[in-house]
C-alpha cells in the first residue's frame, strides 16, 4: 500500500485559547457586580474571538485583567462627568470600550482604521447595548473629521511627540489629552513638551498616577490641556 500523499496528511489542530482568569480581588472590590460582570464578559470576548481574529495575542490572555482591563478602567478617574471621549487607535476597544463599560455617563468615539477591528467594535456595541453613546469612526486620526472631544485618549499607539499631532486636532479648546504610558511617561513628556506647546498645550502638562488607591501598580497617564 502506498503512503498517504503529504498534502492529505492530518493537520495538527490549533491549541484552544487559554481561559480568561477570574477577576482579581481589586476588581471585585472596586466595581459594582453588574459592571464587573460586563468587564468579565468583554474580557472573555477578547480571550476567545479576539485571539482567533488576531485582535490580541494569545499570550495576553493570562494578563488581560492586570495589563489591559484594569489599566484602562483606572483611566476613568481622570475623566469628568458626562464628558465626550475620543479614543485614538482604540484597536479592540482599549481603553475606549472599557471606559464605556465602567462609566455609563460618558459618550465615547472609537477611532480605528482597520476594518476587522471596527467589525469587532460594532459587535461589542451591540452586545452591551451601547449604541446611544458609543460610535465607531473608521480611519486614521489625521484623516477623519475633528471629534471636538472633551478628552482624547490613546494607549500603546505611538510616542507622545507623534500622538500630539494626531490627538490635539480632535480636542476642543479646554479639552485634555490623556495618554496611557508606562515607566517612560516622564521621559516622553519632557521630550514632547515643545511639540505639545506648538499644538496649544499649556505649560502644566503632567504625569498622573491613576488607580493608585486600588491597583498594585498605578497607571501612568500624561495629561495635557489644549489652551488654544
Amino acid at each position: 500500500m502506498s503512503d498517504r500523499p503529504a498534502d492529505h496528511a492530518p493537520r495538527a489542530e490549533s491549541p484552544a485559547p487559554e481561559p480568561l482568569p477570574p477577576p482579581p480581588p481589586e476588581a471585585a472590590a472596586r466595581f459594582a457586580p453588574e459592571i464587573l460582570a460586563r468587564l468579565q464578559d468583554y474580557g472573555q470576548q477578547l480571550a476567545t474571538s479576539g485571539v482567533v481574529r488576531g485582535l490580541i495575542g494569545p499570550r495576553e490572555v493570562p494578563r488581560l485583567w492586570d495589563r489591559h482591563l484594569l489599566n484602562c478602567a483606572a483611566l476613568a478617574e481622570a475623566i469628568h462627568d458626562r464628558e465626550t471621549v475620543a479614543d485614538i487607535g482604540t484597536g479592540a476597544g482599549l481603553p475606549g470600550l472599557v471606559l464605556a463599560l465602567v462609566r455609563p455617563d460618558l459618550k465615547i468615539i472609537l477611532v480605528e482604521p482597520l476594518e476587522r477591528r471596527c467589525s469587532f467594535l460594532h459587535e461589542m456595541i451591540k452586545r452591551y447595548q451601547l449604541a446611544q453613546r458609543v460610535t465607531v469612526r473608521r480611519g486614521k486620526a489625521h484623516r477623519i473629521p475633528d471629534c471636538a472631544a472633551d478628552v482624547v485618549t490613546s494607549r500603546a499607539v505611538a510616542s507622545l511627540d507623534t500622538l500630539a499631532g494626531w490627538c490635539f486636532p480632535h480636542l476642543r479648546v479646554g479639552g485634555r489629552l490623556l495618554a496611557l504610558k508606562g515607566d517612560r511617561a516622564d521621559e516622553e513628556l519632557a521630550t514632547a513638551s515643545p511639540l505639545l506647546a506648538a499644538w496649544g498645550a499649556d505649560t502644566e502638562a503632567t504625569v498622573l498616577s491613576c488607580g493608585a488607591a486600588w491597583l498594585p501598580q498605578p497607571v501612568k497617564v500624561v495629561s495635557a490641556t489644549r489652551r488654544r
